[in-house]
């Protein structure tokens, strides 16, 4: 219940209300089944055919066109028992997980996770059981982590925290008080390892590595800021603002080797209107377009925007759907 409450509790400060979607020629909707919800970002596989996504109660689904949803994976062994069956939001997430940031090693065909409550996870090609990497990090629990990426170059993975004071069923509180206690972290399987790379974020939503694999971006979503932190050159290790231009940046996707990214925007303010959209910055923090989504979305929670073989695909943070737009 507390996490209902604080789900509410958000929508109302974000000056969210309920709305009935419109589906046209050009979108299509995706219900997720189960009486799960929050299709919250997606992962390509190699074959190029449908997505993977995590949703509530710790479970990682696997779209095919024509076929729907199936299951892949699963963050605990509890999360296909009638007790995550269910669970909306982050109810029962520290027993089923709840997956968050979700990207292929597309040298390896792994799977990486950054599940919500539990910490950072791998599933093998094959699906299944995922295994835990890390849930802390020089002894610090990471309490809420969120985005997640993997260098193409390299295969490193970065992911993020949005706060490490507050858990997920607290992002009320986090959001409220401008919590600035998110960290960008990385893991390097060549050394399973995870070090942290910047500290005194304030909600870090979401990151993405750019396709040269030179820097990570990272989204403030209480700041409306993007960070650009350098991997390689000669500003390697230091960071800088990117843009300010995103209002309230959830996660963040390299589209291809474009240069380009797209970048899930909320709320025009602190406060609102509602505006959820998607929102492509170029390798310079330049904005290029803004796809308004308020009409086939409504005042839903946009958590990705994610484009692959000429799609874009939508995920929802705590809607009981995911969407894909023809571009």
């Amino acid at each position: 219940m507390r996490s209902f409450v604080s789900v509410s509790s958000l929508l109302l400060l974000l000056s969210f209300s309920s709305s009935v979607l419109s589906d046209n020629q050009y979108f299509q909707k995706l219900p997720v089944p189960g009486n799960r919800t929050g299709p919250e970002a997606f992962a390509f596989d190699s074959t190029g055919k449908g997505f993977y996504t995590g949703v509530s109660g710790g479970k990682i689904l696997k779209w095919l066109p024509g076929k729907g949803y199936v299951d892949f994976a699963q963050i605990t062994g509890s999360s296909k028992s009638s007790l995550c069956d269910g669970a909306l939001g982050t109810v029962n997430a520290g027993k089923c997980g709840r997956p968050a940031g979700i990207a292929f090693n597309g040298k390896t065909g792994d799977l990486y996770v950054s599940d919500a409550p539990l910490g950072l996870h791998v599933i093998s090609s094959g699906g299944g059981l995922a295994k835990k990497i890390a849930d802390s990090v020089n002894g610090k629990p990471f309490l809420f982590l969120d985005g997640l990426d993997i260098d193409p170059t390299t295969g490193v993975v970065y992911f993020t925290s949005f706060s490490s004071t507050f858990g997920p069923r607290d992002v009320l509180k986090a959001v409220a008080t401008k919590d600035s206690t998110g960290k960008l972290f990385k893991y390097d399987p060549s050394k399973k390892v995870v070090t942290v790379l910047m500290e005194g974020l304030s909600g870090s939503a979401g990151c993405a590595v750019s396709s040269d694999g030179s820097f990570v971006l990272v989204s403030q979503f209480t700041k409306s800021n993007i960070k650009r932190y350098w991997i390689k050159g000669s500003k390697a290790g230091t960071s800088e603002d990117f843009t300010n231009s995103v209002s309230s940046p959830d996660n963040i996707k390299r589209i291809g080797s474009s240069g380009n990214f797209w970048v899930a925007s909320v709320v025009n303010s602190a406060t609102g209107p509602t505006n959820p959209s998607a929102v492509k910055v170029r390798s310079d923090g330049k904005v290029l377009q803004t796809i308004p989504f308020k009409d086939k979305f409504g005042d839903t929670l946009v958590s990705e925007v994610n484009e692959f073989n000429g799609k874009i695909y939508i995920g929802a943070l705590f809607g009981p759907f995911a969407g894909i737009l023809k571009v």
